[in-house]
C-alpha cells in the first residue's frame, strides 16, 4: 500500500516509516521539520517538505492517489497547549481537519490517527482505562486528540472512510526529544548523561503508561488490516511514577546525582494507565519491550550521541 505518515520524520512516527517500510510498503513522509530530524528519516521513505495547515495538501493527495493516511504531525507540549491554546487548536485541529478533507476528497482508504490516551480520559476513575472510560481532557492538547477522533468518527459516518485512532501511553525510547518538555525519560535520562540536573515536578508521585516505541509501531502495522476499525489503547496496563522513573536512570547513570523537587505544573494529571485488551482481543497486540530493558535501551542511545 502506498501510505502518507505525517510527521514521519519525529520521534514515533520515524519509527512507523521504519515498520511500514519493513512490511513492504511504499510510505511517504509529510513533515515541515519544526521538531523532526532528517536524520530520523529512512532511506527508503520519499519525503516531501509541508506543512499540515498547507493549502498545498489537497493538490499532494490529488497526485499521490494516497492508500493510507497516518497522522502523527502535532504539537506534541501539554504544557504549550495551556499557555497558547490557540497555536495548538490550529495545528493541532485545523491541520487534521486539512488532512481529512483532502483524505475524503481523494478516497484515501483508512485514516490511522495517533491519539493520546494519556490525556484524553484525564483524571481516570478506574486503573487501567479501556476505551469506554469517560474523557474529560485537563488540557488542550488533550481537547485537541479527542476533537479529531470526533472529526473522524464523522467522517467515517457521513463519507464512508474508515479510520482508527490509537490512544498512547506515554511513549518512550530512541529518537525522543530529550530538549523538549515531552517524555520525562529521554530528559531525564540526557540531563544525567551530560551532567545536568534533572527537577522533578511536584512530588513525582504523578503516574503513566511507558509503553515503548516499537511496540507502538508494531500496532500501527497491525491496524493496516481491513478489520480495525475504531478507537484502541496502546499501552501496558502498568502505573510507574516518575520518582521511579529517576530513581531507574540514576541508578544507571549517575548514582551521586541528586533528587530534586520543583513546583507542580499546570495541566498535568495525576494517575494514567490504559487496558491494551480490546486491542489485543481484536488483532493479537500486546507490549512486548520489559520496561528495565527499554530503558537501558533509550539511555544506550543517548549515550551514542554524545
Amino acid at each position: 500500500m502506498k501510505i502518507a505518515i505525517t510527521g514521519g520524520a519525529g520521534f514515533i512516527g520515524s519509527h512507523v516509516v521504519d515498520a511500514y517500510i519493513s512490511a513492504g510498503h511504499e510510505v511517504v513522509i509529510l513533515d515541515n521539520f519544526s521538531t523532526g530530524k532528517r536524520e530520523n528519516i529512512n532511506p527508503d521513505a520519499r519525503v516531501v517538505e509541508i506543512d499540515i495547515t498547507s493549502a498545498d495538501i489537497d493538490l499532494l493527495f490529488k497526485n499521490e492517489k494516497f492508500d493510507i493516511l497516518n497522522h502523527h504531525a502535532a504539537q506534541i507540549d501539554v504544557r504549550v497547549s495551556v499557555n497558547d491554546p490557540l497555536f495548538d487548536a490550529r495545528l493541532n485541529i485545523l491541520g487534521g481537519i486539512n488532512l481529512y478533507e483532502a483524505s475524503v476528497k481523494y478516497k484515501v482508504k483508512k485514516i490511522i490517527f495517533a491519539s493520546s490516551g494519556g490525556t484524553v480520559y484525564g483524571e481516570q476513575e478506574v486503573f487501567p482505562a479501556d476505551e469506554t472510560h469517560p474523557t474529560r481532557p485537563l488540557s488542550p492538547y488533550g481537547i485537541a486528540k479527542l476533537t479529531n477522533e470526533h472529526y473522524l468518527y464523522y467522517y467515517a459516518n457521513n463519507y464512508k472512510i474508515d479510520y482508527v485512532a490509537l490512544r498512547y501511553g506515554n511513549v518512550y525510547g530512541p529518537r525522543q526529544n530529550p530538549h523538549g518538555e515531552a517524555g520525562v525519560v529521554a530528559i531525564f535520562a540526557n540531563k544525567l548523561l551530560d551532567g545536568t540536573q534533572p527537577i522533578i515536578n511536584g512530588d513525582g508521585k504523578q503516574t503513566r503508561d511507558y509503553v515503548y516505541v516499537s511496540d507502538v509501531a508494531r500496532a500501527n502495522v497491525l491496524v493496516l488490516r481491513e478489520q480495525a476499525k475504531g478507537i484502541y489503547n496502546i499501552g501496558t496496563g502498568e502505573e510507574i511514577d516518575v520518582n521511579i522513573i529517576f530513581s531507574m536512570l540514576r541508578e544507571t547513570v549517575n548514582p551521586q546525582c541528586e533528587e530534586i523537587h520543583g513546583k507542580a505544573q499546570k495541566g498535568e494529571q495525576k494517575r494514567s494507565c490504559l487496558s491494551y485488551q480490546k486491542i489485543y482481543d481484536e488483532l493479537g497486540w500486546k507490549p512486548q519491550m520489559d520496561f528495565t530493558l527499554g530503558l537501558k535501551q533509550t539511555v544506550g542511545f543517548f549515550y551514542q550521541q554524545i
